[in-house]
């Protein structure tokens, strides 16, 4: 099935000039995009109907770019709902480490298997993976099998600590570098080019400033996207400016970490000053406005940072802290959040999230070049969704529908590499039971080794 065709939809191009063609098409030939418009009437493209070896009747459909989610963490699909109402500092040390640090190799596999077919099944088709738990030689292998095995692009920001973080979960700096060579070299490009490779220093607390100086030399010379948790709490600006009378983005700045392949993600406590400075620098910010709000880490000046031509992408973050991975529902978390925060209902209309969740974080990934749109030419990374559901119809404006009225349990169909990977709102890559049996298995075997010490894993509703 070398061609395909998906016609007859409401086809969102998310495009320079945003153009929706009603109905639409989409005609795909191996993994890239070659037409794009509206479907004739008169059958005059008749012709790709007959010629297309996989054909999808989209009526009632919205046919959208893959969703690109830049920031997550997979292995904490195992910890959804652990316990819930914490602050930051109190759900890592009662929840996460304890959770990262008791989970085996197979675990962080199983865990990534089932957060990409997640992301999948909620319309994301590029995912960046911030992942930081090192703990068994085969952990990080595990994550990118899970991602290779799935069908979705992905991206592991392979993250890091060597100084003041929980001891169990720092390593050598040397290590650090040797190992994300390794990774590199095994993983940069594989999947027919849908894994790629990240240098994902941890956060600015956790770091040392002569590592971190040593990773921004590291991610020059590789030339590779820095991905890095910045000003996400006000008490990680306190930490910075006491260690080194900077505030987080401008330690990042003078290390060497700021420019226009970094990612900073959550950026909620930055200034005027550092609002400038990452313009200046054309990098992007990473909002993850459930999570943000889930642990009451505060609002980030998203508006103002559109306003200043800042590229504003969206993660949804780990399931530790949301607690899913469902994609399109941060799309009405990221409206809402701040117009009640502006008290401006004008804020953020809905052509201009899906902006921030397609063309946005691909240029966030630093691939605007061949995703985020649906246009010639570029890769057939497509998500489908059904509209003909009692929640969304009928349907005015289908940006609208999508923003404020699709989750992710009506994504139809799903192309990536113009491969289906989704079909019918089931994976095609994944046996989906078996996969939540297994997991279901390892976090029952897993709550029984931590309840001993903590307390909270031991309760069930």
């Amino acid at each position: 099935m070398s061609s395909k065709l998906i016609y007859n939809g409401t086809v969102l191009t998310m495009d320079g000039e945003c153009k929706v063609w009603k109905p639409g098409y989409v005609y795909i030939e191996h993994d890239v995009i070659k037409e794009v418009g509206a479907w004739p009437q008169d059958g005059s493209k008749d012709d790709l109907l007959a010629d297309a070896g996989w054909v999808h009747n989209a009526e009632g459909k919205a046919v959208i770019p893959g969703l690109v989610n830049t920031h997550t963490h997979l292995f904490q699909t195992f910890m959804r709902g652990v316990s819930d109402d914490m602050p930051l500092a109190q759900w890592l040390r009662q929840i996460i480490w304890p959770s990262c640090l008791a989970m085996e190799e197979e675990d962080f596999y199983l865990a990534a298997l089932i957060g990409c077919v997640e992301n999948l099944k909620s319309g994301a088709t590029y995912i960046m993976d911030h992942h930081y738990v090192h703990t068994h030689p085969e952990n990080d292998n595990g994550v990118l099998r899970a991602m290779a095995e799935s069908g979705i692009r992905g991206c592991m920001a392979r993250g890091g600590v060597d100084l003041s973080y929980e001891p169990r979960l720092r390593e050598a700096e040397p290590d650090i570098f040797t190992n994300t060579d390794k990774l590199l070299d095994a993983w940069q490009g594989a999947a027919s080019g849908r894994i790629e490779i990240a240098m994902g220093p941890l956060n600015l607390y956790g770091c040392s400033r002569g590592f971190l100086e040593n990773a921004a030399k590291y991610s020059e010379r590789r030339q590779l996207i820095s991905h890095v948790h910045v000003a996400e709490t006000s008490e990680q600006i306190e930490n910075t400016m006491s260690r080194f009378g900077l505030r987080n983005l401008e330690l990042l700045d003078a290390v060497g970490l700021l420019g226009p392949r970094t990612q900073v993600v959550h950026g909620v406590w930055l200034d005027d000053g550092e609002l400038e400075a990452i313009a200046k620098a054309r990098a992007s910010v990473v909002h993850c406005p459930v999570s943000n709000m889930y642990l009451a880490s505060g609002v980030a000046r998203v508006p103002e940072m559109l306003k200043r031509g800042i590229n504003v992408a969206l993660g949804t973050d780990g399931p530790g802290s949301n607690n899913c991975q469902d994609n399109l529902e941060v799309l009405k978390f990221t409206a809402c959040l701040h117009k009640v925060n502006g008290l401006d209902s004008t804020l953020l209309p809905p052509m201009e999230v899906l902006q921030m969740a397609t063309v946005n974080g691909a240029k966030a990934m630093g691939r605007e070049h061949d995703l985020g749109s649906l246009e010639p030419g570029k890769k057939a990374d497509v998500v489908i969704v059904d509209m003909m559901k009692a929640h969304i119809s009928p349907v005015h404006r289908a940006s609208s529908a999508l923003v404020y009225n699709a989750n992710g349990n009506d994504v139809d169909t799903v192309l990536v590499n113009g491969q289906v990977v989704v079909e019918n709102g089931a994976c095609t890559f994944v046996d989906e039971q078996e996969l939540i049996r297994r997991a279901q298995a390892r976090v029952d075997r897993l709550r029984q080794k931590l309840s001993p010490e903590y307390p909270v894993f031991r309760i069930v509703e």
